[in-house]
């Protein structure tokens, strides 16, 4: 029940207690009380609702201030202080960062996020002005103003504005620094680039958000499909220990969201030959059996054929895809970054996957 209210994404279980169980559980008691002693429990009721609505007129407010606003900061702390640095699998949850500049002009980055943490993690929203003498006020005008573009179309999250010699440059100190205590984002969600003499500065952030052992997402948007109908999401599988664990989970939170509630994860896999893809098709099945993610395994012997053409040829038809990314040695990232992104022209909307 715990996990359930918590709706931690590890809670996956293989049945489900219909809400009504609860329902029948909390009327059976309320019978109960009533046949051990009918006028304690109806006084008890009354009694109940009384503070209740005394409360609720009060508002809780006095000449200092909202006590509500003191209650929060209390438990607040008390999370703060009890939260360990290193987080059991099991209770994992993504804390988004989103680079998502203006995010009026880049609201599929914010749309995504949202679908990701809806309830099970917290998002921020962050943008950085490309200059160190923009005005504290300026700043906090700003963040009201996203806040209030954010809150209207119903999006729950922080904001965070920042300003830098350049883009690049303050969204590095933003990722080392943005946080409170052990509450630091561990997943950077942001666009890709179009700007070829940006490429160099862009992919030196990206290697620094990776060694700041944080997840990176770099969303490459198709203009004209968007995320489609939302109905079909492809993973590109490497295995667990790559990327393929937070693909998979990432999928599955999608699936959890109200937007993305009738796709369907179908994992995918290339292997040299047909006598490789028995072996896989066993093991994937198997994979996604384990974990009860629902998704579905597709396993293609290449025979030749180059990876990226059968990748164009299967997942045409997706609404999104999941493809995972080479973890970058120092200084290497630009270039193993140029062949996927190159490659994977004309797709439908694609994120690049690289886990912390």
């Amino acid at each position: 029940g715990t996990e359930k209210l918590l709706q931690s994404p590890s809670f996956r279980p293989l049945f489900k207690v219909h809400w009504s169980v609860s329902l029948l559980g909390a009327a059976g008691c309320f019978l109960v009380m009533f046949l051990i002693n009918a006028t304690a429990t109806v006084v008890a009721i009354i009694f109940v609702l009384g503070i209740l609505v005394w409360l609720e007129r009060r508002g809780l407010e006095a000449a200092w201030g909202d006590v509500r606003m003191g209650i929060w900061l209390a438990l607040t702390r008390a999370g703060l202080m009890r939260l360990k640095r290193q987080v059991d699998p099991r209770n994992w949850r993504p804390h988004l960062l989103v680079l998502s500049g203006a995010p009026m002009r880049r609201w599929h980055l914010v749309e995504l996020a949202t679908s990701f943490t809806h309830g099970r993690g917290i998002l921020t929203v962050a943008t950085v002005l490309a200059s160190e003498s923009v005005t504290l006020e300026r700043k906090r005008k700003l963040e009201d103003g996203i806040q209030d573009f954010l809150s209207k179309r119903g999006v729950g999250a922080l904001v965070r504005v920042t300003s830098a010699p350049d883009p690049f440059t303050g969204s590095e100190r933003l990722v080392e620094t943005y946080g409170l205590g052990t509450l630091v984002p561990n997943t950077v969600l942001l666009g890709d680039t179009q700007e070829g003499e940006h490429r160099a500065a862009y992919c030196r952030m990206v290697e620094k958000f990776y060694f700041s052992k944080r997840n990176v997402l770099i969303v490459r948007d198709n203009e004209e499909s968007g995320f489609g109908n939302r109905r079909l999401i492809d993973i590109w599988w490497g295995g667990l220990q790559a990327n393929g664990s937070l693909m998979l989970i990432l999928a599955y939170l999608l699936q959890s969201s109200i937007q993305w509630q009738e796709a369907k994860v179908r994992l995918k896999m290339v292997v040299p030959d047909e006598e490789a893809a028995v072996d896989a098709r066993k093991n994937l099945a198997g994979m996604a059996e384990r974990t009860r993610t629902g998704a579905e395994p597709h396993v293609f012997a290449s025979n030749g054929r180059p990876f990226f053409d059968i990748l164009h040829e299967s997942s045409r038809d997706a609404d999104l895809i999941f493809m995972g990314i080479a973890r970058p040695s120092a200084g290497g990232f630009e270039a193993d970054y140029a062949q996927p992104r190159a490659r994977t022209e004309g797709l439908p909307t694609t994120v690049f996957v690289m886990a912390a």
